[in-house]
């Protein structure tokens, strides 16, 4: 990272990450904000141990960390039973010369024998398969390993049907035969129809490559999920961008094929990811040559979208709406990052007192920010200029924190506050005297204050809460997300 610095790029970003650390004793936290200082915007990958909470890696203010959506692209496989269903589901593999008829259904884990369900090795030894569309329940071993003991036990095809927590969630692989990886609810149908009738029959139909599909984006259930361990106060993850299903360069043949050059594989991860958001970051930096790294990353996360292409809330696996510690701020729109109207900017000196304040000694800062600190001021998390907030409120608190945005959209323009949620219990009042914010000018800053109050007779719903805020002008529209930890 040091060296990249001094080849002078302008955007890193970096497919690595661990466990939660310290900032002061992480030292890819410590490279971060010396390239931050030089101007360099960094995107780093949120981990993928979701659906975990509290399981981010890099968690520093400083870089955006980035959390992995789907892609409205799917690799088409759909099981067609015999009483004429059709439930699609995926594979990469799809050879020319299959013969879709119609053939007999086994389901090996119709007796509640779970190594049969799962399709393990040796466990359809004494299970005529033969000839036969073999459904197979995920997680006994990897999908692909239960593909080969259905073909070595002479099946014809297999459906995989998924697991309860993983829901909706699932992906196209290199099968070694004619397969479908349907969700969980398509293959509660599948054995509804396996029950209903004595000579249960299946096909499996291949697709190809479908794209347009209305429901994504989706949160993947690997991409990390907040609270933010190493700072409380900031809401992390920042941002999801796609990460899944990601055609990538490879370097062998997974096609299943011999004699066969196709060195291309889909690769899912936040590591997938967040170089896509480096890329946003380029074309953003290329576009406004003056912004700042906190000021890229504000119109990023600012003008995220919290909706699927379907206009509904994005969702998880489990076919739930997402919440602010799998999304962040939302799903990238880079065409409204590049117009964001007002920006949170943040100068490398203002971490200074957010690091003091979350209780690093001077020594401990020094070795982040390279120079003498005495830690004569700090500020709570929550205080230091992102476009986000992260509040811990016991029952009658009432905390209050400023913002100060700068103008980059019109020059004479006033916002006025057009949206806010807060949970049940909680309330928050906006200071800026009256509640719009009118500018004159291009690069004007004007503060304004936030104020979070908790009922001091607010029943525990639950540990946490959410809610969000947003400045409109025009076209202008600028979100800041909540997330609440009740004490």
């Amino acid at each position: 990272m040091d060296a990249a610095i001094e080849d002078g790029v302008n955007v890193m970003s970096l497919s690595l990450g661990g466990p939660s650390l310290r900032f002061s004793e992480d030292p890819l936290a410590i490279a971060a904000f010396s390239a931050v200082e030089k101007g360099i915007f960094v995107s780093f990958a949120a981990g993928n141990s979701g659906p975990l909470n509290s399981s981010l890696s890099n968690e520093a203010p400083w870089v955006l960390t980035v959390g992995a959506s789907t892609i409205d692209r799917r690799i088409r496989t759909s099981v067609l039973l015999g009483n004429k269903q059709v439930l699609d589901g995926e594979s990469m593999y799809q050879p020319k010369n299959f013969d879709h008829k119609l053939c007999h259904l086994v389901y090996p884990g119709k007796d509640g024998d779970k190594l049969a369900a799962s399709c393990m090795k040796g466990s359809l030894d004494h299970i005529d398969v033969k000839g036969k569309v073999v459904l197979c329940d995920v997680g006994g071993a990897e999908n692909i390993e239960m593909g080969q003991v259905v073909k070595d036990a002479g099946g014809t095809a297999m459906i995989i049907a998924n697991d309860i927590d993983t829901g909706v969630f699932i992906r196209a692989e290199a099968h070694v035969l004619p397969a479908s990886f349907v969700g969980y609810k398509e293959g509660v149908e599948i054995k509804k129809y396996f029950n209903s009738t004595s000579s249960p029959v299946a096909s499996i139909l291949f697709r190809g490559t479908v794209v347009g599909t209305k429901t994504d984006p989706q949160v993947t259930p690997f991409s990390s999920r907040g609270p933010n361990s190493a700072s409380p106060g900031i809401l992390k993850p920042d941002v999801i961008g796609p990460g899944f299903e990601i055609l990538a360069a490879w370097h062998e043949s997974v096609d299943n094929q011999t004699g066969t050059n196709a060195t291309f594989h889909f690769v899912s991860g936040t590591s997938m990811a967040c170089p896509h958001l480096a890329g946003i970051a380029a074309l953003l930096k290329g576009a406004h040559p003056e912004w700042s790294p906190a000021t890229i990353k504000s119109a990023i996360m600012t003008t995220g979208s919290q909706v699927s292409r379907n206009g509904h809330p994005i969702i998880e696996q489990r076919d739930l709406p997402v919440d602010v510690f799998a999304i962040g701020s939302g799903h990238v729109n880079p065409p409204k990052a590049h117009e964001p109207g007002l920006v949170f900017d943040i100068q490398p000196d203002d971490y200074i007192p957010y690091l003091c304040g979350l209780g690093y000694t001077p020594k401990d800062v020094q070795r982040i920010v390279k120079k003498t600190v005495n830690c004569s001021k700090t500020i709570p998390e929550a205080q230091l200029n992102y476009p986000s907030f992260a509040v811990s409120l016991k029952r009658g608190d009432s905390k209050t924190y400023s913002r100060t945005v700068t103008n980059v959209g019109m020059a004479n323009s006033t916002y006025t506050i057009r949206d806010v949620s807060v949970p049940q219990g909680a309330s928050i009042v906006v200071d800026s005297h009256p509640q719009e914010l009118s500018f004159t000018s291009v690069h004007q800053k004007l503060a304004y204050e936030v104020t979070f109050t908790r009922d001091i007779n607010d029943k525990v719903k639950g540990p946490y809460g959410q809610g969000h805020m947003t400045w409109v002008f025009g076209k202008y529209t600028v979100r800041t997300p909540f997330s609440f930890k009740f004490e």
